[in-house]
């Protein structure tokens, strides 16, 4: 499979080091390094506390939270490491083979220090919290409380040990064969040469011409197809194993467990899908503008993302880091020398490489090192605003990291606020620089687009996923023209009479990781994107004097529940009225997008 032709020289050298991760050694031998000592450290750790917990006073409990602390960072670096290689070369059998060794090895320790969190739970609420209220307990008090709302979910610890023993080679395995073939996939484009990266031919979707976008989304469907029974069966198979271990633990339903690591209550997540749903004309509204802007009757699928004007505008990358880190700056200085510390210390993957992991991702990494940033960059707007989201995710990260370990990352809900919100930033940058109406427009188009699909596509595919985890566990197992069906169910009731759903798109479901890796995730872009509008909406009122409490809410990470964490910036999560206010801040984006159609000429 061929890179993509380079425009940019300078992208090729974007690639991040990763030493900084390990200590003790280099490569392979600094990995077996970290998980020696965290076996070591864990199994003296047992020793030490295991049937004894209940035994344990404010001080003890202090110590022995310090102590887990440290095993955490021994496996986070070493998982860290062993992931993030992966990542940019998938079919290399070496990388593969270090990261099953450190998913065993680190299941290994797990195992050890299940007791715990199994202790930690059985104690009675009055103990628990005479405990929580000793002082030394700042870095990990929300984290030891809110753990023990899993209490009715746990199983006994010799269950506990063979469930996590197994995910081994169960989930985390089909997880990884989903991940290869995705990432093996060889687009052959229309005009001929060397088969393309799937990242490469569906960025040709942005294209403003309508043959390049209709044959790109053939050619792309073409090579969805041959590997479509084995990922079909690979997402058969992680339905049926989470439809097993959500009976054993006895959760109600298929997202609870979701909702519970996001500290959100199955009433206020469906409230948020709810209030999406019912508003599902906004953006039909735009596709029906978009149908004008582009002369058609009806868009098609492969129609939506399609560039509104013939601007064919590329950004180098030297270009790319300077607007970020400009309009960082503008906002506060912090928030920039955060993120310029990612160019400096070489923590930036960028360029699209064969076997390279599609998309683009920030990682946390753990406190005492610092977190990186993956991209496919191509050199297109979207590209910009994607370093900017998911340098916002890492600027959140190393503000967040002096809580440690247990608390330096938010909830999936919180955690789209500051990537949403330094993308925000930057595209403020770029529509002040558009020289023309034609320009604007096409800024704006991107934007509202961003916003569907951020808020209203995440939300059809959290659609998706309901159909078919209720329909796997009702029916049994799923034939591909069944998964195909609710996935089109799922997007038609999305797009309505404004779009068509072509055949070919039927199969498209098949290559989105977060199905397959994170049962239940996608709502949480839908929550981080309205909250983040909320949040930028605030500092459109308060102007500079915000970035104190901004500042504040980022380096909070997850010490706090989610309603305390918003109150920081003055935002009420527990208001019923959150998710509409949210959702008028989408529309009054769509009504500048179709006041600039007008503007240009280019709608009545």
């Amino acid at each position: 499979m061929a890179a993509p032709e380079v425009a940019d020289p300078e992208v090729e050298r974007i690639a991040w080091n990763l030493d900084p991760l390990l200590s003790g050694g280099e490569g392979a031998a600094g990995v077996e390094a970290l998980l020696d000592e965290a076996q070591r450290r864990a199994e003296a750790f047992a020793g030490q506390h295991a049937g004894k917990v209940a035994d344990l006073d404010g001080p003890g409990l202090e110590a022995a939270m310090h102590e887990l602390a440290d095993l955490n960072e021994l496996i986070g670096r070493a998982g860290s490491y062993a992931m993030l290689r992966f990542a940019t070369a998938t079919a290399d059998p070496e990388r593969g083979a270090l990261l099953q060794k450190v998913q065993e090895r680190g299941t290994q320790v797990e195992t050890v220090l299940l007791f715990f969190e199994l202790e930690w739970a059985a104690l009675d609420d009055d103990t628990a919290e005479a405990l929580l209220a000793h002082d030394g307990l700042d870095f990990c008090r929300h984290h030891l409380r809110s753990s023990r709302r899993y209490r009715p979910y746990l199983l006994s610890e010799p269950e506990e040990k063979i469930l996590a023993e197994k995910s081994i080679s169960s989930r985390a395995a089909w997880a990884r064969l989903f991940e290869e073939q995705t990432a093996s996939i060889a687009v052959d484009l229309p005009e001929g040469g060397e088969p393309v990266a799937l990242e490469v031919a569906l960025a040709r979707l942005f294209s403003p011409d309508r043959d390049t976008r209709r044959t790109s989304a053939e050619a792309v469907t073409a090579a969805l197809e041959p590997g479509l029974r084995v990922r079909g069966y690979v997402l058969n198979t992680l339905l049926a194993d989470k439809a097993v271990e959500d009976r054993l633990r006895g959760y109600p339903h298929w997202l609870s467990s979701r909702n519970l690591a996001n500290e959100a209550s199955d009433e206020s997540v469906e409230a948020l899908i709810q209030a999406v749903r019912g508003r599902y004309e906004l953006p039909r509204r735009w596709y029906r503008l978009k149908a004008q802007l582009l002369g058609l009757d009806r868009l098609a699928d492969y129609d939506r993302m399609a560039a509104v004007t013939q601007e064919d505008t590329e950004i180098p990358w030297a270009r790319a880091k300077d607007m970020v880190l400009e309009s960082f700056a503008g906002f506060d200085a912090r928030l920039e020398a955060s993120a310029r510390a990612f160019f400096d210390d070489n923590r930036i993957d960028a360029p699209v490489r064969p076997g390279k992991r599609g998309g683009a991702f920030c990682s946390y990494t753990v406190p005492s090192a610092a977190p990186y940033v993956m991209l496919n960059y191509t050199a297109r707007r979207r590209d910009v605003l994607t370093l900017a989201h998911e340098l916002g995710h890492g600027v959140h990260a190393a503000l967040a990291a002096h809580q440690g370990v247990f608390h330096f990352a938010t909830p999936l809900t919180l955690a789209e606020t500051a990537s949403v919100f330094g993308e925000t930033l930057v595209f403020g940058r770029l529509l002040d620089e558009a020289p023309s109406p034609e320009s604007r427009l096409a800024l704006l188009a991107e934007s509202i687009e961003g916003s569907i699909a951020t808020v209203f596509r995440q939300v059809a595919m959290n659609r998706f996923e309901h159909l078919i985890h209720t329909s796997r566990r009702e029916e049994g197992e799923l034939a591909l023209d069944r998964v195909n069906a609710l996935w089109v169910e799922s997007q038609e009731e999305l797009l309505g009479d404004a779009v068509e759903v072509t055949e070919g798109y039927r199969m498209w479901w098949s290559y989105v990781p977060h199905f397959i890796n994170t049962p239940g995730y996608v709502y949480a872009y839908a929550y981080g994107q309205l909250l983040a509008l909320a949040v930028y909406g605030r500092y459109e009122e308060e102007g500079p004097d915000f970035a104190p409490a901004y500042l504040e809410l980022l380096s909070a990470g997850g010490s706090l529940p989610p309603e305390e964490l918003g109150k920081i910036v003055g935002i009420d999560l527990a208001d019923p009225g959150f998710w509409d206010r949210g959702l008028d801040l989408v529309e009054r984006q769509l009504e500048a997008a179709e006041n600039a159609a007008r503007e240009s000429g280019r709608a009545q």
